[in-house]
């Protein structure tokens, strides 16, 4: 999964990581992918208390070869490659992920990749909202999906307490 900026990443990372005991046990490994330097992502996987690796593409191709990031000649062209087409420039980074199979012999094959909205459901609070009377209540000043998510412990006391009280 390549990460394009913090708060959505946070927010895929909680989902998966509540999984990853099970994905261990199912011959699967998730490695989480940032362009930041990799002390920098150590330190905040600790601050977030995730079990799954994560592994910095800092200085390579790696986000650019799967287009998820673009350089600053790409975005003056007003139009990049991402999600198999040509698209408006909105960002430097895109949401993406990709899966890889290693076989036997060392040879690693890429065998799926999402774009924009395809990982969404991986999201287990979405699904959950999506139940409920007002759904998403994307309501915020964006009108967004992302508009309420913080990081799982930027949340205020307050919010944490109303769940947690029995």
């Amino acid at each position: 999964m390549s990460w394009p900026n913090a708060i959505p990443a946070q927010f895929a990372a909680d989902h998966v990581d509540a999984a990853y005991t099970h994905l261990k046990h199912h011959d699967v490994t998730y490695v989480a992918i940032a362009r930041a330097p990799l002390a920098k992502l150590e330190a905040y996987r600790k601050r977030m208390g995730w079990c799954f690796e994560l592994v910095s593409s800092y200085g390579s191709d790696f986000n650019y070869d799967y287009h998820v990031s673009f350089t600053k000649d790409d975005m003056a062209k007003a139009k990049v490659y991402y999600n198999y087409e040509m698209t408006e420039a909105s960002s430097e980074e895109l949401p993406g992920g990709s899966v890889f199979y290693k076989d036997e012999a060392g040879n690693i094959y890429h065998t799926y990749s999402d774009y924009g909205r395809g990982g969404e459901e991986l999201l287990g609070a979405y699904m959950l909202l999506d139940l409920t009377p007002k759904g998403r209540n994307e309501n915020g000043p964006y009108f967004n999906l992302m508009d309420w998510v913080r990081r799982h412990d930027e949340y205020e006391d307050e919010q944490m307490g109303r769940i947690s009280a029995a």
